[in-house]
């Protein structure tokens, strides 16, 4: 017996296909595993410092790790999820979780020692001063015997 091939039978079959395959991976929540994110940041420089903001909203500032070492700053943290939900479906799941990490190097050199961290309403905002030997500095000129003329340095 001869079977005529019906090219849209067999995309209809690829389809069904598919949508098990998807339907499956739903029912599972493997599309719902933690995954690394990156953490956007705001970086302002001005003549003292650096001020760097980074939005963690929800996140505990006691499980947050700043560090800062050779000119770089990193930021990490980790979004835990919530895994309440057993014998419910998610309809929609956007929220991020999983571990995060950000590193900025900055142009100039910071005291380390100095650097300053305040957390609000899911902000935190770090406060990195510059080094003294990066500061522009005012240089007198003596002119003869008696006058003295300030050079002034150009600031960015």
């Amino acid at each position: 017996m001869l079977t005529r091939w019906d090219p849209f039978q067999e995309m209809l079959n690829l389809r069904r296909t598919v949508d098990r395959l998807f339907d499956n991976a739903s029912q599972d929540h493997d599309w719902a595993q933690s995954t690394p994110w990156g953490l956007a940041v705001d970086v302002v420089e001005n003549k003292d410092d650096f001020i760097v903001k980074a939005s963690v909203p929800g996140i505990n500032p006691d499980d947050l790790d700043i560090s800062y070492v050779d000119d770089t700053l990193t930021i990490k943290g980790e979004v835990k999820s919530e895994n309440e939900v057993k014998e419910d479906q998610y309809h929609l799941r956007e929220r991020r979780y999983g571990t995060f990490s950000r590193s900025i190097t900055l142009p100039t050199k910071i005291k380390g020692d100095a650097i300053d961290a305040s957390y609000q309403n899911g902000v935190i905002t770090l406060r990195l001063p510059k080094a003294e030997e990066v500061k522009p500095k005012r240089i007198a000129i003596k002119v003869g015997d008696q006058k003295m003329i300030e050079g002034k340095v150009k600031s960015k």
